[in-house]
């Protein structure tokens, strides 16, 4: 997290340790429901706060679900369901991490519960995850966003806005197993945030999609915003920000990929 006060708290600069992560999502919480206030919709789409819990360990997941907090990002396969089994079963599961094909099994048989798959990223990816997904569950859809590349960099995974309207538009008619519920991006390429570019993309390519599935806009999430982002990304209209750094602290711990 940046050092500068996020939502009127100013972390310490050890990460967490002045604070507990319950404090800190109190304080981002506070912070998220503030930028949502300001916006100038009506009514005022809810905004998600998905808790980005990589390499953390599960004590603190612990905390902040003991504080009321629900929704969980974790961007390794392999990490993610090691700790499924450690969370209570409503823990609502969100994968942000890059989904490499030959993990796409592991991750949702060890992780039937997942609330949200957020990097699709290509047409193969998609139809090996529908496919996988109807044999693990077959009676619910799974959710999944399309993660949209937006800062047109090569370096980044994510779909080519030139791309994502087809993409979505086979997810719908021909992938029973999912459910589109929006877009993902990650924003500018040294994951410093989203720029003016990178939102007005990510509205354009919902709009589109909203036109070509015959659907209301509103009804795609965009997920956009991390911390050093999330507030000024719900005032761009996000409807789901993932937040790590500034409620677990900024300590590294060994990840599991």
């Amino acid at each position: 997290a940046p050092a500068e006060a996020v939502g009127g708290h100013r972390p310490h600069p050890g990460g967490s340790s002045a604070m507990s992560v319950s404090e800190n999502l109190a304080a981002v919480r506070a912070a998220v429901d503030r930028a949502a206030a300001s916006r100038a919709e009506a009514p005022q789409p809810a905004v998600r706060l998905v808790a980005v819990s990589k390499t953390k360990p599960v004590e603190l997941l612990k905390e902040a679900y003991d504080a009321g907090h629900r929704h969980f990002g974790e961007n390794y396969v392999q990490e993610l369901i090691d700790k499924v089994p450690q969370m209570p079963e409503d823990t609502q599961w969100h994968f942000i991490g890059h989904l490499q094909g030959n993990k796409v099994a592991t991750l949702l048989k060890g992780c039937p519960s997942l609330a949200c798959l957020e990097t699709i990223d290509s047409e193969k990816l998609a139809r090996s995850v529908d496919k996988t997904w109807s044999q693990v569950s077959p009676d619910r859809k799974l959710p999944v966003m399309v993660q949209v590349n937006s800062s047109g960099e090569e370096s980044k995974n994510g779909v080519d806005a030139a791309e994502v309207v087809e993409l979505c538009r086979l997810i719908a008619a021909e992938m029973a197993s999912l459910q589109l519920v929006g877009l993902m991006t990650i924003g500018a390429p040294d994951y410093s945030g989203c720029r003016t570019e990178d939102f007005e993309t990510l509205h354009r390519c919902r709009d589109e999609i909203a036109a070509v599935l015959g659907v209301d806009a509103s009804s795609l999430e965009l997920s956009m915003g991390m911390s050093a982002d999330y507030e000024n990304a719900i005032r761009e209209g996000s409807t789901s920000v993932r937040v790590g750094s500034s409620i677990f602290g900024a300590r590294q711990y060994v990840a599991k990929s």
